[in-house]
């Protein structure tokens, strides 16, 4: 992704409209980036900044690419690269060693004279012998430590072609727009399922509820903006639609912060052109979830663990467990993970909860954030991780809940 600094937003009418290369507008691009992809190919070997600077001169004759255009794809095209870095951390100190022997040598000149007989060349060739490695190895590594400086290794060009350069370059204005929004809404009409699953991997809090239309609704917010921190919670929204671009019939509003303190509005569609280039999404949440499903086995008495959960409805509101289980004699419950929360999101997931009571719904908190009553069902406590014994004691809880109020409901009066 981008960084705020290249973010480029045009404010009008209280709309946010993040930069955007159009086909129409913007058709002689696909030759800027088919060279800029090229020089990037012919560029292993070279340091970072004389990258940039092949970028830059291939834009320079552009009167509309500003600064931060340039910048945006110089930071994409580095994303596509591998560079050499400082892994060892070893470059601090080769200089100090490198400049320490070059200090008794001193002075030194670009060739030798009469008065300073010491050059260059033969400094270099003698702290090569005094380090042990071949000069152009201690060159190569004396500044990987400096950004500018790293050298690429080798690009694997993702996109490799230029429309999908230019594609990706709008997407990352979208998302570096979105750094500064304080909540998000997206309209689902299909694809309501991997839209939450989505927003749960980008550790977003989420409430859902079925529109008269019939179309799901779905309100994205979170710790963080309780806690004021928008910054980072802007990037789980920008994760967030970098999955979302690649679902079907959506509609998304998110509120912004615009530069002098209002709010503005942005505003995509599916319809709108936005291409994904996510990786595949993880299998699971957190890595509480993925311990959960590891530690589970194939069956646990009788009770089986499926990350297919489907989508609960009562009425207008509607529920996206994490986990469905189903146990051999037919039964069915789901478990639902709350890795982040705010007193208010966990009261009304409780409220959620309690409509689909008749569902066997548990919940699994974290300790170290909530402090349920301790007789409360349906309601797992997890520190590290959730104990696989303790979700199967809360759903035979509810079960034996759910058989005494059937029976209760059965008896005549």
């Amino acid at each position: 992704m981008l960084t705020s600094a290249l973010s480029i937003v045009r404010y009008e009418s209280g709309r946010a409209v993040p930069d955007r290369l159009t086909r129409v507008t913007h058709r002689h691009y696909l030759d800027y980036a088919a060279r800029m992809l090229a020089a990037y190919r012919a560029g292993v070997g070279s340091a970072r900044r004389e990258l940039h600077k092949a970028v830059s001169a291939i834009l320079a004759a552009e009167p509309d690419c500003d600064r931060r255009r340039i910048g945006s794809f110089c930071k994409l095209l580095d994303e596509a690269g591998e560079f050499d870095t400082d892994r060892k951390t070893e470059a601090a100190a080769l200089r100090l060693r490198v400049f320490s022997l070059a200090a008794t040598m001193h002075p030194l000149l670009a060739k030798p004279d009469q008065t300073f007989e010491r050059g260059e060349a033969e400094a270099k060739a003698w702290i090569a012998t005094e380090l042990g490695r071949p000069w152009a190895e201690i060159d190569a590594r004396l500044y990987v430590d400096v950004i500018d400086r790293q050298r690429l290794l080798k690009f694997a060009g993702r996109p490799d072609d230029p429309e999908g350069l230019l594609s990706r370059y709008n997407l990352a204005q979208l998302q570096a727009c979105l750094y500064k929004a304080r909540g998000m809404t997206v309209v689902a009409a299909t694809d309501f399922a991997p839209i939450v699953r989505a927003a749960k991997l980008s550790r977003l809090l989420i409430e859902t509820r079925r529109e008269h239309d019939g179309r799901y609704r779905i309100d994205l917010s979170g710790p963080a903006s309780v806690l004021h921190e928008t910054r980072r919670y802007g990037i789980n929204f920008a994760r967030f639609v970098s999955s979302l671009v690649a679902c079907r019939g959506w509609e998304m509003r998110a509120s912004v912060n615009t530069p002098w303190g209002a709010m503005a509005d942005v505003r995509v569609t599916a319809h709108d052109g936005y291409r994904s280039h996510a990786a595949p999404p993880a299998e699971f949440d957190s890595g509480v979830e993925a311990d959960l499903a590891r530690n589970w086995g194939k069956a646990r008495d009788g009770w089986t663990l499926s990350r297919d959960a489907g989508i609960l409805q009562a009425g207008q509101t509607t529920f996206v467990p994490d986990f469905l289980l189903r146990h051999e004699d037919g039964r069915a419950a789901f478990l639902e993970v709350v890795g982040f929360w705010t007193p208010e999101y966990l009261e009304a997931k409780r409220k959620t909860l309690a409509i689909f009571a008749g569902r066997r719904v548990v919940l699994a908190v974290p300790r170290r954030r909530a402090k349920p009553n301790a007789g409360e069902r349906g309601v797992v406590v997890y520190g590290a991780t959730i104990k696989p014994d303790e979700v199967v004691k809360a759903v035979e809880g509810l079960s034996l809940e759910l058989a005494q109020s059937n029976s209760r409901l059965s008896t005549p009066v």
